[in-house]
């Protein structure tokens, strides 16, 4: 009698929303005066309901990395999010970078978004990702201030070299920055591409590049270097009608505006083609492969 191979188990990929509405984005934050938010249009509600059908329809959990900004204004769509089963965490009060912050500040910050978020959730907060992957070898001290708060993980590194971010020298996968806490941070999806780290992790490098490469860097990371990917995009990634920005750079435009159209029914694609869940199950997964990183 022949016994037909028994296929392993697909690598469950960490999915992930950073939830900052349109005029939120770094590639607008010189433009666009944090003092004038509360007088545009906000779009983000119903494009994260436009998410949640979308990961219904998949069967798939996530996590909502959300301003606390946003969950002032959005108490109801927090507790949509947690209810639906998805993690709810951290992504700052108004997306400043890390690293234009004081240590004090960044306290403040984190401290001020968490309250936030699980007022309006119910939920506890655990995990966190920097506005911009904004946490690097100039901000040793964010990692401390993290695990003293009592997160359990941050996803804030992108490990390249980028014009906005990046810590080129911070591992690939998921590594424990400090000695003495079980803080873990699980970096954003990097490939490798004739022996250089490619960004994969989705993003604007999603929306720009064929659905092909990113099929091809989670493949990579899935099955040579046998670890999750973590994936990201935002709310208005998927909203072509969005308001534009005229007075932005023709570089932070081409960023933000590009193939804004197409975004949908590819993260259609990505969400039934791979196995996907939420980042503090993979950090609890990756907390026993990572390794120290100082």
């Amino acid at each position: 009698m022949k016994h037909s191979a028994i296929e392993p188990a697909p690598i469950v990929n960490g999915l992930s929303v950073d939830v900052e509405d349109w005029f939120q984005v770094g590639a607008f934050e010189n433009v666009i005066n944090r003092s004038d938010w509360d007088d545009l249009t906000l779009r983000v509600e119903n494009n994260v309901l436009r998410i949640l059908d979308l990961f219904a329809e998949a069967d798939v959990k996530a996590t909502f990395f959300t301003l606390g900004w946003v969950a002032q204004r959005n108490t109801h769509l927090m507790r949509r999010i947690v209810e639906a089963g998805h993690e709810l965490a951290s992504h700052g009060y108004d997306h400043a970078r890390v690293f234009n912050f004081t240590r004090a500040e960044f306290a403040e910050d984190i401290a001020k978004a968490r309250m936030i978020l699980e007022d309006a959730s119910g939920a506890k907060i655990t995990g966190y990702r920097a506005p911009s992957f904004s946490i690097d070898h100039r901000t040793p001290w964010a990692y401390k201030e993290l695990a003293e708060q009592g997160y359990t993980y941050s996803s804030s590194v992108a490990p390249i070299t980028h014009d906005h971010y990046g810590w080129r020298e911070a591992p690939r996968f998921a590594f424990k920055p400090l000695p003495w806490s079980d803080l873990i941070e699980i970096p954003v999806t990097t490939a490798m591409l004739g022996g250089k780290r490619v960004a994969a992790g989705g993003g604007g490098f999603f929306r720009v590049l064929p659905y092909a490469f990113s099929r091809w860097a989670i493949r990579q990371v899935n099955r040579t270097d046998q670890r999750p990917a973590v994936f990201y995009f935002h709310p208005w990634e998927i909203d072509p009608d969005q308001p534009r920005v005229p007075n932005a750079s023709v570089k932070s435009r081409l960023r933000h505006y590009t193939n804004l159209e197409r975004m949908a029914p590819k993260l259609g694609e990505l969400v039934h083609e791979f196995a996907w869940g939420r980042m503090d199950v993979i950090a609890h997964r990756e907390a026993a492969l990572a390794q120290a990183f100082a």
